[in-house]
């Protein structure tokens, strides 16, 4: 998995869980919930689509590494990688 495919993963995700938001033009580096209206429940709701979906746990103690796509990317690659391998 690479890191553009881990972003890809993380918008589709977005996508189902808020329909309504514009993903065109998300910007890398700034925090999502500064770019989308994304409250504390639809940040739970991407966590949880990562363990349905993809068999990855994220420590609530972690979740400051999903802040922004980068560093969503940047943590999860590796992640999906080993659960794929």
């Amino acid at each position: 998995m690479t890191k553009e495919g881990s972003k890809k993963i993380v918008i589709e995700i977005i996508a189902d869980i808020a329909p309504d938001e514009d993903l065109s033009d998300l910007k890398p580096e700034v925090r999502l919930r500064d770019q989308l209206d994304l409250d504390s429940m639809d940040f739970l709701d991407i966590v949880m689509e990562l363990r349905k979906q993809y068999g990855i746990e994220v420590p609530e103690e972690e979740y400051p590494q999903l802040e922004t796509l980068q560093s969503c990317a940047d943590y999860l690659t590796p992640k999906f990688t080993s659960v794929n391998a």
